[in-house]
C-alpha cells in the first residue's frame, strides 16, 4: 500500500487514505507522507457525502472486503473514476488450502469453489482492474475463475535493494540463532508458529543444540506466549521495533507456512537483510520463478516435518552453501522484485484506463452485470443496517 501510495504521488497525484478499521499503535503517520488519512464508518451514509465532494480520478480498495462495503457508494457518487481493487493475496485459496489442511488433505477443485470465492471474484469483475501479486495466482485467476487477463495486472511485492546495501550484510559468522516474523493474527503465521514449535524445532534442536529461534510478531496472544521455552531455544519476543535489525543479525529465517496465498514480506524483507531461509513451497510461491531460491524450499510430502528440520540444521552450518544462498536472494531482489521496473508498468496502465475507462468496461459485459444487480443488494442491505442504528 505504501508503494502504491508513492507511486500516485510521484505522479503528481494528490492521495486521500480512508479506512474503517481502528488504528493501531504501530500505524504508518500518513499526514507526514503527505497524505490525507480519514476514518470512516461501516454501513453509514456519512461517507457519501465525503466521496461526492472529493470526486476522486481513481479509487483503490484494500482487499475485496472493502469493495463490497464502499464500492456502490463509489460507483453512485462517482461512476466516471477508476476502480482498482488491490487483492493482496487470493483470500478464497487461502481459505481453501486451510480447509484441506483441517481435514488433513490435498487441495481440490471443489474448494476453490467456494461461497467466498463467489465473492471475491465478482469483485474482481465489478472493478476496472485488479492488482495481483503472485503469478500463481494471476495464473488461477485466468484459468480456473475464467477472469480476462485485461482485468488483471500483476505487481509483485516492491523492492529499492541494491548492490550497496548487500555490501552492508553481516557474513556468516558474524550472525547467529534463527529467526520468524510474522503477525500473530494472521492465520498462517499463526499455524507455523505452532507447527514449528511442536513438530520442526525439537528436530532442528537436536543437531543444534545451542542455536535458538527468536520468534517476532505484531499482536502475540497469551496461547503464543506460552510457547516460549528457554529449555528448547524457542524464544516467543513478540512486537519488534525493528525487524530488519533483528533478521539482519539471524544466520537463517524459518517459514514453514503450511497454507496461505500471496507472496511473503518476510521473505522478501529477509532477501533484503542478506539472512537465506528455508521455506515451504506455500512459502515461495509466485516468488522466484525459474530462479534459485534464497536457501531452501522444501516440497509438501509426508516428510515436510523431516525434510524441513534437515535442510535448516544443514544450510545453517554449511558457510559456502549459506554464502551461496545469501547472493541468490540478492539475484531475485534485482530481478524480479525492483520498483522501478514495475511502478512505471503500473502507471502506464492505469493512464490507459483513465483514458477510456467506458469502452474497456462496456468489453465486459459480465462485469457491467454484476454492477448492477450486486451492488444494488449490498447498497439495500448497507442501507437497511443504517436505519437499524439509527433506530437503535
Amino acid at each position: 500500500m505504501l508503494s502504491l501510495i508513492s507511486a500516485l504521488q510521484s505522479n503528481g497525484g494528490d492521495v486521500y487514505f480512508v479506512s474503517a478499521a481502528v488504528k493501531g499503535d504501530h500505524s504508518v503517520d500518513l499526514p507526514a507522507l503527505g497524505v490525507c488519512a480519514r476514518a470512516a464508518a461501516l454501513n453509514c451514509d456519512s461517507f457519501d457525502a465525503y466521496i461526492a465532494e472529493l470526486r476522486p480520478d481513481l479509487v483503490i480498495f484494500d482487499r475485496f472486503l472493502m469493495e463490497e462495503q464502499f464500492g456502490w457508494r463509489v460507483d453512485r457518487a462517482c461512476p466516471e473514476a477508476v476502480r482498482i481493487l488491490d487483492s493482496e493475496d487470493l483470500h478464497c485459496l487461502r481459505q481453501a488450502r486451510h480447509q484441506a489442511l483441517k481435514q488433513n488433505r490435498s487441495l481440490s477443485r471443489q474448494d476453490l469453489i467456494s461461497e467466498l470465492a463467489l465473492r471475491e471474484i465478482a469483485a474482481i469483475w465489478r472493478c476496472d482492474l485488479t492488482l495481483v501479486i503472485s503469478e500463481f495466482e494471476m495464473a488461477l485467476l485466468q484459468n480456473t475463475y475464467g477472469v480476462p487477463a485485461d482485468l488483471l495486472h500483476y505487481l509483485p511485492l516492491l523492492s529499492d535493494f541494491n548492490a550497496e546495501q548487500a555490501a552492508q550484510w553481516l557474513p556468516y559468522e558474524a550472525r547467529q540463532h534463527c529467526v520468524v516474523v510474522g503477525n500473530f493474527r494472521h492465520a498462517p503465521n499463526w499455524d507455523a508458529v505452532q507447527y514449528l514449535r511442536s513438530e520442526i524445532w525439537p528436530l532442528i534442536r537436536r543437531q543444534l543444540p545451542r542455536v535458538e529461534c527468536h520468534i517476532y510478531g505484531a499482536y502475540p496472544p497469551p496461547k503464543a506466549l506460552q510457547l516460549h521455552s528457554e529449555k528448547l531455544g524457542f524464544l516467543v519476543k513478540g512486537w519488534a521495533d525493528d525487524a530488519d535489525a533483528v533478521v539482519k543479525k539471524a544466520r537463517l529465517c524459518l517459514a514453514p507456512l503450511r497454507f496461505g496465498a500471496g507472496q511473503k514480506g518476510k521473505l522478501v524483507a529477509a532477501m533484503e537483510c542478506g539472512t537465506p531461509s528455508v521455506t515451504t513451497t506455500v512459502g515461495a510461491e509466485g516468488m522466484h520463478g525459474d530462479l534459485a531460491w534464497s536457501g531452501s524450499v522444501i516440497a509438501d510430502s509426508e516428510q515436510l516435518t523431516t525434510n524441513f528440520a534437515a535442510e535448516a540444521a544443514a544450510l545453517y552450518q554449511d558457510p559456502d552453501r549459506w554464502a551461496t544462498a545469501q547472493q541468490q536472494g540478492s539475484t531475485l531482489l534485482l530481478t524480479r522484485f525492483q520498483a522501478r521496473d514495475y511502478l512505471p508498468q503500473f502507471t502506464r496502465c492505469v493512464a490507459d484506463l483513465r483514458q477510456d475507462v467506458t469502452g474497456h468496461r462496456q468489453k465486459h459485459f459480465n462485469g457491467l452485470m454484476l454492477r448492477h444487480h450486486t451492488i444494488k443488494s449490498h447498497q439495500y442491505m448497507s442501507q437497511w443496517i443504517a436505519a437499524k442504528n439509527k433506530d437503535t
